[in-house]
């Protein structure tokens, strides 16, 4: 029986960990500092949380969600999305009523049943956050910056912001007819995908990647001359605080989100190191989202970033993930008799705290001294017959080469 991982599912190890675990604590560092708190949900939810919030005409909930019937007879659904098991979560828990303005982030697995390729998985995981109770641009734009803020520090540097506003939920609705109204009278330049959405989602043929759709596009009215003044204005201040701090974005006027709950300001963050896979991340204000799901009129704005993606674009522009770094002990056992005692000495510095590797398959030094290079500590620790006699320890820095004899009980000293 040949077993393998789950078509769109993969295993992450090895170097590509490293960049996982450096991705992960650029999160919490930069949430941190903007003082949003880690928030966690359910890896499945009720079939019905998003059938109301994401909608039962998108392509989410018509053709990639997985839902599965328990034993007691429930629909549920693993996760394709976030948003709206959090704005779940928020009314479940009546979190606003002690916090009126809540701002948390969060990192996970979701699940989409899509075709897979580099960059796109069945199983994917996102890394985003929420402003929840502030309709003011000022919430927008905190929320861009601190995509941004990771992007940056995670060491990304082809990425472009791309901005656009959606207008009022009447705007939006305004704008809808007027544009299916003109996608009609193209619909038989329009691929097959994009004439079923006319009627469904009308605002992702604005997004289609094909060139007949693109075409088609090309002469489609725009959002910008549907929008109310309180829209324009609201818009005009989130690039004015982008403006302030210096990062630079480019208004796209067919930039949509392929989600019902989004209204006025929304973004992307894309690259051009991915081929087809350009979209790092994106988000933008959903307001009418807890209305849709019974929670009363709140406003919130957030994004998420693809994991997946981020580590494959930090290949791509660095040429490969990070090493290993260099750190910690590795301690050799030099003869039977010095086994044991090193593993108490192992114990010993790893309550300090120090990172310290032991052999496990009783080789002999040589080997011993192999494996400490590969892997790449600061330094090796000997321990033979002579050492025991005396307690002392041979220490050897790997980086100099300097080695030296001390008493066992200075290790922890020396090694710090």
């Amino acid at each position: 029986m040949n077993l393998r991982a789950v078509r769109g599912t993969r295993d992450i190890f090895g170097p590509e960990m490293l960049a996982w675990h450096r991705a992960e604590s650029v999160f919490r560092e930069v949430t941190n500092s903007f003082a949003y708190e880690e928030f966690r949900t359910p890896l499945f939810e009720s079939t019905d949380l998003f059938k109301r919030g994401v909608g039962e005409e998108t392509d989410i909930v018509g053709k990639e969600m997985y839902t599965f019937e328990d034993r007691g007879g429930d629909s549920l659904t693993l996760r394709p999305e976030m948003t709206a098991p959090i704005v779940r979560a928020m009314i479940e828990h009546n979190i606003l009523r002690h916090h009126p303005l809540t701002r948390l982030w969060y990192a996970g697995p979701q699940f989409r049943y899509e075709r897979p390729q580099k960059g796109r998985y069945r199983q994917f995981h996102q890394f985003g956050a929420e402003c929840i109770g502030s309709e003011h641009p000022e919430s927008d734009a905190e929320i861009i910056l601190l995509a941004n803020e990771v992007l940056r520090r995670f060491g990304l540097t082809n990425i472009r912001l791309e901005l656009n506003s959606l207008g009022s939920s009447e705007v939006r609705a305004s704008y809808r007819s007027a544009l299916v109204e003109y996608l009609r009278l193209h619909i038989n330049k329009l691929t097959p995908d994009s004439q079923r959405r006319i009627d469904s989602n009308p605002l992702r043929v604005l997004d289609s990647k094909e060139p007949q759709d693109i075409a088609v596009v090309a002469g489609a009215p725009l959002l910008h001359s549907f929008l109310d003044d309180a829209s324009a204005t609201h818009f005009a201040a989130v690039r004015a605080l982008l403006d302030v701090v210096g990062v630079p974005y480019v208004v796209n006027p067919l930039l949509v989100r392929g989600l019902d709950y989004y209204n006025h300001t929304v973004f992307e963050f894309t690259t051009t190191s991915l081929g087809t896979q350009n979209a790092v991340g994106g988000g933008g204000r959903y307001d009418p989202l807890f209305a849709m799901l019974g929670g009363g009129n709140v406003p919130a704005v957030g994004f998420s970033l693809g994991i997946d993606r981020m580590i494959l674009l930090l290949e791509a522009e660095q040429g490969c993930w990070s090493e290993k770094p260099i750190d910690g002990v590795y301690i050799c056992a030099i003869g039977e008799a010095a086994r044991l005692p090193v593993n108490a000495i192992a114990l010993r510095l790893r309550r300090n705290s120090i990172h310290v590797v032991t052999d496990l398959l009783r080789r002999s030094m040589k080997a011993q001294l192999k494996e400490a290079n590969r892997e790449r500590v600061v330094w090796t620790i000997m321990i033979g017959d002579d050492e025991l006699a005396n307690g002392t320890a041979v220490v050897k820095n790997m980086e100099s080469g300097e080695q030296l004899t001390v008493p066992q009980y200075q290790l922890e000293s020396i090694i710090a």
